[in-house]
């Protein structure tokens, strides 16, 4: 294993931090940064910016000019190799004559993974990798579980009272987190490749499962909204088809008759109506997931009622709860997070760990993933 410097993680976590401007604008891309030094002074920076413009490694490149020249780049991702949207960073970094690069992390796409270090190895460049590694990984969860299932990240966030209820009986649940807990939400639907949810919530909320935030910039990119409808209750006067942006519904084979001219309406209000078979009754979830990794989803943000979130804790489908507690009690007769099957025995109960906090004033955000 390669030894690096003090001075080595340093320049590496600026371009980690680099690469996290791209949160918002890179999808289906990853985020990356770059950064290319003198001795131990900086001459280049870059980030990657938004899918189909130049990647990090270029941009660091023209900002460094001839200084690139004999210099040590640290890149949190394994340049790409290959020619796609744009060419090969690999190319440009052989083109400027650096000496030696340092990569955070392999790239988790098959298509590039280790052909990247090959490549510049053959051209005398010294590459050592593994620098941050798990915090270069960190910051492209999603898009690395798409290289390696065809699936994407799926994050199910729920808000909830004290004792675990997300809304009244009679479905009544504006608000019960504050506006702090919901400005987080929309930062999370825009790192979010997709927002996914339910017919059952778009009857009884008519949600936008837009991004409403100023201070962000999504640099023209909207989240896609998805809404999984076996029977197509969905209507054209939904508030979903009032806001820019793809709306894609998920909903069974085989429709016909009545359904089918209902399915002919929603795709003439511009849905993308796509069929997947059904499992106990319900859509496929796991088709669904393959389905929206084939549109090239890095993450979902699943904003659903009790049944969707349910069965997707249900059949492990999930990566990441995500749970905003209010100082709230709402009793028994109100909503619960999640609907799951009968236990017979308490190990049987899904499991979770608790991976991160947060406080919004007096709500707490929990982080959970499956253990």
């Amino acid at each position: 294993m390669s030894s690096f410097s003090a001075f080595d993680e340093r320049t590496m976590r600026r371009a980690l931090e680099l690469a996290t401007l791209g949160r918002y604008t890179t999808h289906p891309n990853p985020c990356v940064g770059c950064v290319i030094v003198q001795g131990e002074r900086i001459v280049g920076e870059g980030w990657h910016r938004k899918w189909g413009e130049p990647h990090a490694e270029p941009l660091a490149l023209a900002a460094a000019g001839d200084a690139a020249k004999g210099a040590t780049v640290y890149v949190t991702l394994e340049p790409h190799s290959y020619h796609g949207r744009t060419p090969p960073c690999t190319d440009a970094l052989i083109r400027a004559g650096v000496k030696r690069v340092i990569c955070g992390a392999l790239d988790s796409n098959p298509q590039v993974s280790g052909a990247g270090v090959a490549q510049m190895r053959a051209a005398g460049i010294e590459v050592l990798t593994g620098l941050l590694e798990a915090e270069s990984h960190a910051l492209n969860r999603g898009f690395d579980k798409r290289m390696r299932t065809g699936m994407p990240r799926v994050s199910v966030k729920i808000a909830a009272s004290l004792d675990g209820r997300t809304a009244l009986s009679d479905g009544t649940s504006k608000w019960i987190t504050g506006p702090a807990s919901r400005a987080d939400v929309h930062r999370m639907r825009a790192e979010s490749s997709a927002i996914v949810t339910g017919i059952g919530t778009v009857l009884a909320d008519d949600p936008q499962l837009t991004v409403r935030d100023a201070s962000i910039d999504l640099a023209g990119r909207i989240p896609l909204r998805v809404v999984l409808d076996m029977k197509l209750r969905l209507t054209g006067s939904a508030r979903l088809f009032q806001e820019a942006g793809d709306v894609i519904v998920f909903t069974r084979t085989g429709h016909a008759g009545e359904a089918a001219e209902r399915m002919r309406r929603l795709q003439d209000k511009g849905a993308h109506v796509e069929e997947v078979d059904t499992v106990g009754g319900h859509l496929d979830l796991r088709a669904v997931l393959h389905k929206l990794g084939e549109k090239r989803c890095n993450d979902v943000l699943v904003e659903a009622g009790a049944t969707l979130s349910g069965r997707l804790v249900e059949f492990g489908l999930v990566d990441r709860l995500i749970v905003y507690i209010a100082p709230k009690l709402l009793g028994p007769d109100a909503k619960t997070m999640v609907d799951l099957p009968a236990l017979s025995q308490l190990d049987l109960a899904p499991r979770f760990k608790l991976v991160a906090s947060e406080q919004f004033d007096d709500d707490m955000k929990l982080v959970y993933e499956p253990s």
